[in-house]
């Protein structure tokens, strides 16, 4: 008899509950308190932290752009920021330096083309039997120390600055310049200039940095007593922004300072909207395998530590109790008995809530 009464308890108990979980209110009703509902958006990607970071270019793409020659600086044509292609002019230097190359490289030419005709010379005389072998022997060995001098000096007028056009132009015309060019390497865009107009540079002063932006990093200062929750492969969101990366290296030492753990993220897409040495706040994000749904924040309600979404039903709402995973901005992700077909309300939850706990009556 005990157990049938509190069998009977237990059920009006349970149906209670159901009642209060359904709230009954119609379409005007719902138009009246400006209730908004939307559909459920899947995700398995769960909010961990929000970390401090820096953008920043790879090593491997980046260059250091220096005076081959010492020189005046005459011409700085290239200005931070500008975009430059392999090969355009960045520097003009008058350089003394680079006249005395070429007066190196012209005589070590006209000696070469001499030591040639000896060559031809003492080779058709030794077909003849005139000259001993021994003398073409010693005419050769000549002409191949005059041919390395020559490869020497034309190879220091490159290291210097001048193209094989330019040299070959040089061997022709035998017209010196004191104006040395200096070329971007690479394309990419400038990020400093190093000089002034008008500087007296050494050999290797520095000129210009310049970077290939086509690939970026993000290097993230993550708290070392967090990282054991963050695996190689974890998404990395820029706050208040669609730009995404994904960590590719999680560093071996904690910084003696702050106690953060660098980790390295490489920017999914090229994009425009970055700088480098730009600082920004990041969140990672881990994968799950099991789907859970982002919502506004304003789609939630709390009542006694609980959580609860109004689902979208023929007679109003069911208030379904959920899990909140983790947030992102003004969202969060939930989890629960939701199938991701139902629709939410998404705006006037606070009037809903109000209707279920009794403190109010829909309008």
């Amino acid at each position: 008899m005990i157990r049938l009464i509190f069998c009977l308890l237990l059920a009006q108990a349970l149906d209670v509950f159901a009642q209060e979980a359904q709230i009954r209110i119609t379409q005007q009703q719902i138009d009246n308190l400006d209730i908004q509902v939307s559909q459920l958006s899947a995700s398995r990607q769960i909010p961990l932290l929000y970390a401090p970071g820096k953008v920043v270019v790879p090593a491997d793409r980046e260059v250091l752009i220096s005076s081959s020659q010492p020189g005046l600086v005459t011409q700085l044509p290239a200005n931070i920021g500008d975009k430059v292609h392999k090969g355009q002019l960045l520097a003009q230097l008058n350089s003394p330096e680079l006249v005395g190359l070429q007066q190196a490289f012209l005589t070590a030419v006209s000696e070469l083309n001499l030591s040639a005709h000896e060559l031809r010379r003492d080779k058709k005389l030794l077909q003849e039997g005139v000259i001993a072998e021994r003398r073409w022997q010693e005419t050769e060995m000549l002409h191949n120390s005059k041919s390395a001098k020559a490869d020497e000096a034309r190879q220091l007028l490159l290291l210097a600055g001048m193209s094989s056009a330019d040299i070959n132009s040089l061997g022709q015309n035998h017209k010196l310049d004191n104006r040395l060019n200096i070329r971007s390497p690479i394309a990419g865009v400038v990020l400093e200039r190093l000089t002034s107009l008008g500087a007296r540079l050494d050999i290797q002063a520095p000129l210009y940095r310049i970077a290939d932006l086509s690939e970026l990093w993000l290097e993230i200062n993550i708290p070392q007593e967090r990282l054991s929750n963050i695996r190689l492969g974890d998404s990395v969101r820029l706050a208040g922004s669609q730009i995404t990366a994904r960590i590719s290296l999680l560093g071996q030492s904690v910084d003696h300072d702050n106690q953060t753990v660098l980790a390295r993220a490489v920017i999914d897409d090229k994009t425009e909207d970055l700088r480098v040495g730009q600082n920004v706040n990041v969140q990672i994000m881990q994968n799950s395998v099991q789907t859970g749904f982002i919502v506004p924040d304003t789609a939630i309600a709390q009542n006694k530590g609980h959580t609860y979404v109004f689902v979208r039903n023929p007679e109003g709402f069911a208030t379904t109790e959920v899990t909140v995973s983790g947030k992102q901005d003004t969202n969060s992700l939930i989890s629960g008995p939701l199938s991701g077909n139902e629709q939410i309300a998404t705006k006037g939850a606070v009037a809903l809530k109000a209707n279920w706990l009794g403190l109010g009556a829909a309008e």
